[in-house]
């Protein structure tokens, strides 16, 4: 989840320090219904794998930049109807393990496939959000016969599509947007606090597992400082889009947010001010993002591409059952 003052767009470079354990606290335990995995991809690499369980075709949620597995702890559970679930921490993040990498979206791509291969998953679904679509693109052009199809939430921008007709993420990333108060010292009193604060911004929850992934508690139980992480190198390497992806050759439901919500605090918000840079902001962005998704529309005739206006970036907590009727309806059509 992104601190306060980065703006929806921008949250796949912000790098949000993690830690090598999921939580650090003795007492608190993560209510979502999963069983936590580890699978060695790499000598001193393993990747924290979630397991909701379910029913069905296999489905694997990768977390956008800088987050967990553990914020789909709310989502996932409710595709376990038709589905086994799983979710992937990326390398560099959270619980699972680090090593550099030279080829970044193929070496995140192959950590996916190599989880695939441990659990004898066949032909799962890969469901990314945000920076996560460089990795359902990777996988998707290198080893097509391994999956069924893909979902991009908000997560096919120029790193996971760009035949240049489109909008370049940096672009996107160059805006200035009204920018939130931080969280306060109530706000900061503990992890249920920190919590509401950020459903006062934005309009909805992020998982506490999620948030306990971000930051430190202190020993009296406050919420203590963002965490080092070692990944957010490669998070910039897939920004910069060094490898083009050009087509997306599987069945694929693409999800964009447009135009992109103002957030709950802009909305809330009488300063003239403010009200004009979110304005401003707003309308710019909206044009950027019509440019990619007409370029992606265009490009892959065979995805179905979904607009929710006023959803935001993290569009499977905003819109969470606009997005599950979608998903649905996608994922029955598969084969």
């Amino acid at each position: 989840m992104p601190r306060s003052g980065i703006p929806a767009i921008l949250i796949v470079l912000a790098f949000f320090p993690s830690a090598i354990h999921p939580q650090n606290s003795a007492v608190w335990k993560d209510p979502s219904p999963h069983t936590v995995h580890f699978v060695t991809v790499k000598k001193d690499v393993r990747l924290e794998v979630l397991d909701w369980g379910g029913t069905g075709r296999p489905i694997i949620l990768l977390a956008g930049g800088g987050n967990t597995a553990h914020i789909f702890d709310d989502f996932a559970p409710k595709l376990t109807a038709h589905n086994h679930v799983y979710g992937i921490t990326r390398r560099g993040f959270g619980a699972s393990g680090y090593s550099s990498a030279e080829n970044v979206p193929d070496r995140l791509g192959d950590d996916v496939l190599a989880v695939i291969d441990a659990l004898k998953l066949n032909r799962p679904i890969l469901v990314g959000h945000s920076i996560a679509g460089a990795e359902l693109s990777s996988v998707a052009n290198r080893h097509l016969d391994r999956i069924a199809g893909l979902v991009y939430l908000e997560a096919a921008y120029s790193y996971a599509f760009d035949n240049g007709n489109g909008t370049n993420i940096m672009e996107m990333q160059k805006l200035q947007a009204p920018q939130p108060p931080p969280p306060g010292e109530a706000d900061l009193a503990s992890f249920s606090a920190l919590e509401k604060y950020y459903e006062r911004i934005n309009g909805f929850r992020f998982p506490e597992a999620e948030l306990r992934q971000q930051r430190d508690t202190t020993p009296d139980g406050r919420v203590g400082k963002y965490r080092d992480l070692p990944g957010g190198a490669m998070l910039m390497s897939l920004m910069m889009g060094t490898k083009k992806y050009t087509d997306i050759p599987v069945p694929a439901l693409i999800v964009f947010a447009n135009p992109h919500s103002q957030e709950t605090w802009v909305d809330n918000n009488t300063d003239p001010s403010v009200q004009a840079a979110a304005k401003t902001y707003s309308a710019t962005l909206t044009a950027l993002t019509d440019r990619q998704e007409k370029a992606v529309e265009e490009g892959v005739h065979t995805a179905r591409v979904i607009t929710l206006p006023g959803a935001h970036h993290y569009v499977f907590l905003s819109n969470e059952t606009d997005l599950l009727g979608e998903m649905r309806t996608f994922l029955a059509r598969i084969h």
